[in-house]
This record gives C-alpha cells, sequence and structure tokens, in this order.
C-alpha cells in the first residue's frame, strides 16, 4: 500500500513558485483527491474540475491555473482522468496541455470540452499525441477548432495507435477535414468511437457521407459513430447502409437532426434485415412520419433481433405508426429503449405505451415516456431519459453512466477509462 499522497501541499508550493495565485475549486479538487482510498489502492482516480459546477461557487479555470496544475500532475502516476470542461483555457492554454501529454505516461482520459481553444491549440494537442501511448478518450467538444484544427487531428489519426474515443462534435469543421478524418480511419486500428457531429457544410452534394461510408467498408475496428447535424438526406443514408452491409463492427449508428424522411427508411430496414451487429440507431429530429414508423416496426417484429435502442424523438409520427413501434416491442423483446417524445401522441398511442410499461415489458427508465390519468383518460409525460442523456453534462453525484439512462455508452462499452 502506497503513502497517503499530499496534491494540495504540492499544489501551494507550485503556484508559489510559478507567482500564480491559488485557485479555491482546484485547491478543494486536490484535497479530496488527497483523501481518496482508491489512490491509497493505487487504482485511478479522475480529477473533476469542470467549470458549470453548481453546486459549490466556482472560478473558472484560466491558462495560467492550467500551467500550476499540470506541473502538480507531471509525475502523478493515480491521476488517470482530467475533466476540465466549461472553463475558459485558450490557445495558451493548449500548449500546457500539450506539454503535459508529452510527458505524462498514465492520463487516459481527458475531457476539454467547451473552452475557448482554436486551431493553433488543436495543433499542439494533436502534435502531442503523435507522442503519447496512453490517452485513450479525448473530447474537444464545442472547442471553435475549425477546418485547419481538424486537418491536424485526422494526421494524428495516421500515426496514433492508443487513443480509442475522440470527440469532435461542435468544433466548426468543415469538408475537407471530415474527409480526411474519414481517409484517415480507413487505416486506424485503434478508434472505437468518433464524434463527428455538426460541421460546417456548404455542399448539398453529401460527399463527406460518401467518404464516410467508403470509410465503413474497410473498417473493422469502429464501434460508435455520430453524424449529428451532417445535412444528411435519403442518398447519404443509402451510402451508408450499404457500406454497412459489409462491416460488422459498428453497433451504435447516430443520425439525429438530419434531413431523412421515410424514404431513407427503406434503406434502413434493408440493413437492419442484413446486419446482424447494429444495436443502437438514433433517428432523432428527423421526418420519417408515420411510413418510416411502419417499416421500422414490421422490420422490428419480424427480421431483426439485433438492435436494442431506438430513438425516434420529434420525428412527425402520429397515433398510427407509433402504436406500431409498441406492437413491434410485443414479439421483438431484445428492442429496451425506445425514445419517441415530440410526435404527435393520441389516445391509442397513450394507451400502447402505458400498457408496454405497466406490464412490464417496457421499463421506465427506458423509454422518455411516464403514463398519467386525468378524468378516466391516459396521456404520457415526458422524462428527462434519451441516448444522450449526459452528453453535454453529468450529474455532480451518482454515476453519469447509469446504462438504463444514457443508453449509449452503456450498451456500446467504450469506456470513459
Amino acid at each position: 500500500m502506497s503513502e497517503r499522497p499530499d496534491l494540495h501541499q504540492h499544489y501551494l508550493r507550485a503556484c508559489q513558485n510559478l507567482g500564480q495565485p491559488e485557485h479555491p475549486f482546484i485547491a478543494r479538487v486536490l484535497q479530496e483527491a488527497d483523501k481518496n482510498d482508491k489512490i491509497r489502492c493505487a487504482k485511478g482516480i479522475t480529477l473533476k474540475i469542470a467549470g458549470n459546477n453548481h453546486l459549490v461557487p466556482v472560478q473558472r479555470v484560466t491558462d495560467g491555473d492550467l500551467q500550476v496544475l499540470a506541473s502538480v500532475l507531471h509525475n502523478t502516476v493515480y491521476v488517470t482522468g482530467l475533466d476540465l470542461r466549461y472553463n475558459v483555457l485558450t490557445d495558451a492554454g493548449a500548449k500546457h496541455v500539450a506539454t503535459f501529454l508529452q510527458e505524462n505516461s498514465t492520463l487516459q482520459y481527458l475531457n476539454l470540452m467547451f473552452n475557448d481553444i482554436g486551431t493553433s491549440g488543436a495543433e499542439l494537442i494533436a502534435r502531442a499525441l503523435h507522442r503519447n501511448k496512453t490517452l485513450a478518450y479525448l473530447r474537444m467538444t464545442g472547442n471553435k477548432i475549425g477546418n485547419k484544427g481538424g486537418m491536424f487531428f485526422a494526421s494524428m489519426l495516421r500515426i496514433n495507435s492508443t487513443l480509442e474515443k475522440l470527440d469532435l462534435g461542435d468544433c466548426d469543421m468543415g469538408t475537407q477535414c471530415l474527409i480526411a478524418i474519414a481517409t484517415a480511419l480507413t487505416q486506424n486500428k485503434s478508434v472505437k468511437a468518433i464524434n463527428l457531429n455538426r460541421p460546417l457544410l456548404y455542399s448539398q452534394e453529401e460527399e463527406t457521407t460518401v467518404h464516410v461510408a467508403l470509410m465503413l467498408k474497410n473498417n473493422s475496428s469502429l464501434v460508435e459513430l455520430h453524424l449529428c447535424k451532417h445535412e444528411m438526406k435519403n442518398f447519404g443514408v443509402e451510402q451508408l447502409c450499404e457500406a454497412l452491409y459489409e462491416n460488422s463492427s459498428l453497433r451504435y449508428l447516430d443520425l439525429s437532426c438530419n434531413k431523412i424522411t421515410c424514404d431513407g427508411v427503406k434503406f434502413l430496414v434493408e440493413l437492419l434485415k442484413r446486419n446482424q451487429t447494429l444495436e443502437i440507431l438514433d433517428l432523432r429530429a428527423n421526418r420519417i412520419e408515420d411510413d418510416g414508423a411502419i417499416y421500422l416496426s414490421e422490420t422490428l417484429a419480424l427480421n431483426n433481433r439485433t438492435l436494442q435502442a431506438l430513438s425516434v424523438v420529434s420525428n412527425n409520427i402520429s397515433g398510427k405508426g407509433l402504436v406500431a413501434l409498441s406492437d413491434a416491442m410485443k414479439t421483438n423483446m431484445e428492442l429496451s429503449y425506445i425514445y419517441i417524445w415530440g410526435n404527435k401522441f393520441d389516445e391509442a398511442t397513450c394507451m400502447a405505451f402505458s400498457e408496454l410499461i405497466q406490464t412490464g415489458r417496457l421499463k421506465p427508465n427506458c423509454t422518455d415516456v411516464e403514463p398519467y390519468e386525468v378524468d378516466g383518460h391516459v396521456h404520457l409525460a415526458e422524462l428527462s431519459h434519451g441516448l444522450k442523456k449526459h452528453y453535454y453534462w453529468t450529474p455532480s453525484c451518482g454515476e453519469a453512466t447509469n446504462k438504463d439512462a444514457n443508453a449509449s455508452l452503456a450498451i456500446a462499452a467504450v469506456s470513459e477509462h
């Protein structure tokens, strides 16, 4: 058993040496870490220094604060995760991150989402990952690194063989960068999950989707793929589905917030008949309508026993389509999670889903609706459950990746650490 560490005292000395004022929240987190039994048992811990903590007054972490923290953690083997989301780190802070990643050999998880890191900061971090051999999970979500910054990560993916999960959602990446990343992933064998949500695309030709499809034909390691807000239409869905006939690794496909209609669902239905690996399908905020929901329900009832989670939130589906999906769940026992809020509920829908929940076929934590009764009529209320419940935030206490409330990561087992 190792001796009790003293990160807090080390931090106070580093503040004096570097002429940086003590950051009260960092000091508190390090004091709590010093008391953590996992450290004394030589197990890794994650330091959670998120700038959006609402339970305690939080002063956001600056570049100078990060410089001190990096010097403290330089040789700290038991800190395996660092959560710095929602702070005010800039490209200068990215320089400290890059130096730390080049020298540290224990950090496995780094969350930098929604800071102010730009193109030059992205370059520094990506170049550091050419040499780093331990980081498995990096979140750059919401940092405006742009197309050029994304290109540095595309180059990194050709060299790095350790990174398993990379989140580049909401980073203002463009067509060139997405094509470069897709090309890199045709050779990369280590990345299990990638988030490419909300790029800035100005073409209607769906070139990026075509290149992602080509990648999926050749990639045999990717488990989780997010393509939210790609302006994807039925042609793009057709390209992806044809590629996935030959893919036996992808388990989670996120096509939310695109322009997919019932005609696009026909391609997904053919895929679900033949594909034996896809477990999660997110079609939230498309426009599949009743016809699309009926196509899906027929396939789920008769042909597919692999899909475990389906989201059709906000798809302009009325009672006819929703009742068909509920009927499919009566014969398909593998489909355990279904999210339907934001569609047009009628009394038949409310009765159907109320029955699924009351009979125990659909667990309350596995859907985003809850039945209640008024004057003898059943209605459905919204629950805050969904495939990406904890994507932008995590609870201040308790487990962030509760399997029932956050099906995405739990089913597609790509762990945070």
